[in-house]
This record gives C-alpha cells, sequence and structure tokens, in this order.
C-alpha cells in the first residue's frame, strides 16, 4: 500500500490538515495557529505521510471543510473516508454522526438509541473522541445529556467545539 499524502490549508478558524489515501480520506486535523505546528501535527501523526497537491476529490473535500468553517453551507456527505482501520462499532457511530445536519444536534444517548445500542452512550463518546475525520464526520454535533457540550478531543477543546457548533448556527447554545 503506497504511503498517505496530506495538503495543509488555511480556514476561517486556522490552518488545517488533510490526509488522504488510494481509498480515500483517511485523516482531517483541526486549526492549529501556525502552519508549522499543523505539519508536524499530521506528521506525528502520519509518519509516512508525504505532502502533495490535493486530486481534485481531496480538493473539493478541502473546499467544503473552508466553506463550513466560514459558516457557509457545505455538503460534505460526498467526501469518500477510508475507514478500513476503522473498528466495526466507530464505523457505526460515524455512518450515523454524518446524518446530522448542520445546525442540528444529538446526544450521545439518541446516537448510542439510533444505533439500536442503548446504554452505550458512553462507547459513542470514546468512539467519537478517535474520530480522525474530524467535520467531515461531524462529532462536534453529538453533545453530552441535557444539551452539554462534554468533551472534545480536538485542539481547543470544548471551546473548539462550541465554536464549530456557532458557526453552524446550532439551534440552541450548548450549556458549557
Amino acid at each position: 500500500m503506497a504511503s498517505p499524502s496530506f495538503a495543509l490549508f488555511e480556514t476561517a478558524i486556522g490552518h488545517c490538515g488533510i490526509v488522504w489515501g488510494g481509498r480515500g480520506i483517511v485523516g482531517v486535523q483541526l486549526p492549529e495557529a501556525h502552519e508549522r505546528a499543523m505539519r508536524s501535527r499530521v506528521l506525528r501523526r502520519f509518519r509516512d505521510a508525504h505532502e502533495a497537491p490535493p486530486p481534485p476529490a481531496v480538493r473539493r473535500a478541502i473546499d467544503g471543510l473552508a466553506a463550513l468553517l466560514c459558516g457557509e453551507p457545505s455538503d460534505l456527505s460526498g467526501v469518500v473516508l477510508d475507514m478500513d482501520g476503522v473498528p466495526p462499532f466507530h464505523r457505526r457511530v460515524y455512518e450515523l454522526a454524518r446524518t446530522i445536519p448542520p445546525g442540528a444536534t444529538l446526544s450521545y444517548g439518541d446516537v448510542a438509541a439510533r444505533l439500536r445500542a442503548p446504554g452505550a452512550a458512553r462507547a459513542v463518546g470514546q468512539a467519537l473522541g478517535r474520530n480522525p475525520f474530524a467535520l467531515i464526520v461531524p462529532c462536534h454535533r453529538v453533545l453530552a445529556a441535557g444539551g452539554r457540550v462534554g468533551g472534545f478531543s480536538a485542539p481547543g477543546g470544548v471551546r473548539t467545539k462550541a465554536r464549530l457548533l456557532a458557526i453552524e448556527g446550532a439551534g440552541q447554545a450548548p450549556n458549557m
């Protein structure tokens, strides 16, 4: 298997990174303040990746991600993800999370119930905490019980999550 490629791109909230291989996107990194820091983080996570110009499908994903982070409507549902290394339960969680439209939210418990796995809210949270496809799999749209933001493993933590929800015009401001 060929090593993955990556590209860095500027957004309204900082430099982001995207990593792809022959079967689709394998990772998205949320913003760092500086390009150098983003490149370093991508290479720590994807040690064998090399920087390359994005092919058209990846360029469309980048454009969609940048638009979303500017507060513009952006449908990322057609972005092809390479989930080969993703555990089956996580894959189910990610597929369901991709159905949550911008501006809408579900709770971890709601996701578990929709997966017909009642009582698995914690497992849903763990899967989303390991989401390698930030924004394309919109884990920020999944909240803790009572509308609380809950955890968020991306840089900036819950502040980033709340900011993403605000950008998307989430119906209610999440509780911190």
